[in-house]
């Protein structure tokens, strides 16, 4: 059956519950960076080996991608509010167990739980969006989430830094994971008292697509695993299972076309794929996830391993990213309404500026003081980055209608990890590469303008984007999509191929 969902809630509690999908969203996504800086206290504390600790990080990024888009139309179908809550409950439970966790092994078992959990949770918060927001609100709220996007994949170092700084190497990585246990009960306990229940009636026969999950789930598996491995697993035959993953996406591909062609709701429904705005979207998403990720990646390792900074130290360095990056997805938010796509171009055009100040400034002033001279460059890049993930996930999603809201999320967040997965490998091994041949100062350099490279990808697609909008404009929409007078509750656009 298709859950056919009503309008948003007509008080102010919706801006409450949106605090709470957006407190749950952060300590997920904080996850997938926070543990970088804490892996040395690992090795000492824990006696982690390298194999360990490498899929401490990369097992989390593979189940939370993995589960991204059944915990979507998991959520379309019997509900976002119970999915969101379950999901959280799950996470905070899998992070105490992480604190807790006796031996290595048990902590990699338990990180892998913790990352299916955050995948149950994400897709539910861009749902609950569509349902509770519309018009300039909707962009409002997806402003903030995106802000909560970058803001906490960029304060995650800062974080892990000081907790490790506080309690002590020794014991400092179980704190990195406890810290999710106040706020995910907070959140837990807010959950239950402000997310909103919405009534369902069955509109037609709907089952949940298990063959479609296991098709799409091994596909995304074989896709993902040489990308997030690509350091531990030497040689070359990992790549092989590329192709085997293409086989594995086209077959669930066919699968799912043949599921609607018999009547029967698919686990993606690809009509959301006619949709221009979503399909570009979801590109633009991916390519910049790609590049935007690794910066942390290659500039905190550089930043200890080259120059000697401590954790708190490295962490404290990206500071001037993550702040800008919430003051820009907070003016995108209100912004995308006027501007639409120019503004993901003004965006990624300042990303792109911004991390070639930072080449610059590690060219230019070399030992300890390179952290003062990226600060500014850093800035830079942190506001473009607020203006461009921000409006994208807003003129992705706006289109999209919400009884499909949740596939829809997790089909976009789910772009966003393999994007980051293959960005990591890709910009990993130019920087190590360059670390062996040619030494830190051009390994740091060469890792990112290869980072730069990949966001100008994304920028490619959103001017091609813009200048088709342009060229081919809707009267009945303004700014790319978001509804002149939607903010007071109007339809939800039915999807059209060309959108």
């Amino acid at each position: 059956m298709t859950t056919v969902q009503a309008g948003p809630t007509p008080d102010d509690r919706r801006w409450k519950a949106l605090g709470v999908c957006l407190t749950a969203g952060f300590i997920s996504l904080l996850d997938t960076s926070i543990v970088n800086v804490a892996l040395p206290s690992m090795e000492h504390g824990l006696g982690a080996s390298e194999a360990a600790q490498s899929w401490v990080v990369s097992g989390y990024a593979l189940t939370f991608g993995l589960a991204l888009v059944p915990a979507g139309r998991l959520g379309d179908m019997r509900g976002r509010r119970q999915a969101f809550l379950l999901g959280l409950a799950l996470f905070t439970l899998a992070s105490a167990a992480c604190g807790l966790a006796p031996g290595p092994s048990w902590l990699v078992v338990f990180r892998l739980i913790q990352g299916a959990a955050a995948g149950l949770v994400a897709p539910q918060t861009s749902g609950l969006i569509q349902q509770m927001f519309q018009g300039s609100e909707r962009a409002r709220a997806f402003g903030l989430l995106g802000s909560v996007i970058g803001v906490s994949t960029a304060v995650g170092p800062l974080a892990g830094g000081v907790l490790i700084d506080a309690v002590g190497t020794e014991e400092g990585w179980r704190w990195v994971f406890f810290v999710n246990l106040p706020i995910g009960v907070a959140a837990l306990a807010a959950g239950l008292r402000l997310l909103p229940r919405y009534p369902a009636t069955a509109a037609k026969r709907e089952t949940f697509d298990l063959f479609g999950v296991l098709l799409l789930g091994c596909g995304v598996l074989a896709l993902m695993l040489p990308l997030v491995q690509e350091q531990q697993w030497t040689g070359r035959l990992k790549w092989a299972l590329l192709p085997v993953a293409a086989l594995l996406l086209g077959a669930f591909w066919a699968w799912e076309r043949r599921q609607g062609r018999r009547g029967r709701a698919p686990l993606v429904d690809l009509e959301l794929f006619a949709l221009r705005s979503f399909t570009l979207g979801a590109l633009i998403s991916l390519t910049y996830f790609a590049g935007f990720t690794t910066v942390f990646f290659v500039y905190t390792l550089f930043l200890q391993n080259t120059v000697g900074y401590s954790a708190l130290a490295a962490g404290l360095t990206v500071l001037p990213f993550a702040a800008a990056s919430a003051v820009g997805a907070a003016a995108g938010g209100r912004l995308v309404v006027r501007f639409g796509r120019r503004l993901v171009v003004i965006g990624l055009g300042g990303v792109a500026l911004g991390l070639l100040g930072v080449v610059v400034a590690v060219q230019l002033v070399p030992g300890r003081n390179v952290g003062w001279a990226t600060a500014l460059p850093l800035l830079v890049g942190g506001i473009g980055s607020g203006l461009a993930v921000s409006p994208n996930t807003t003129l992705t999603l706006t289109r999209v209608p919400v009884h499909l809201a949740g596939a829809a999320g997790g089909v976009l967040q789910t772009g966003q990890r393999v994007g980051s997965a293959a960005g990591i490998a890709v910009v990993g091994a130019v920087y190590f590469a360059h670390q062996a041949e040619g030494g830190p100062g051009t390994a740091i350099q060469m890792g990112l303008l290869t980072a730069v490279g990949i966001i100008m990808i994304a920028l490619t697609l959103a001017v091609a984007d813009m200048r088709e909008r342009q060229a081919h404009p809707g009267p009945a929409w303004v700014a790319d999509g978001v509804r002149r007078g939607s903010a007071e509750g109007g339809a939800e656009e039915p999807v059209r191929p060309g959108s």
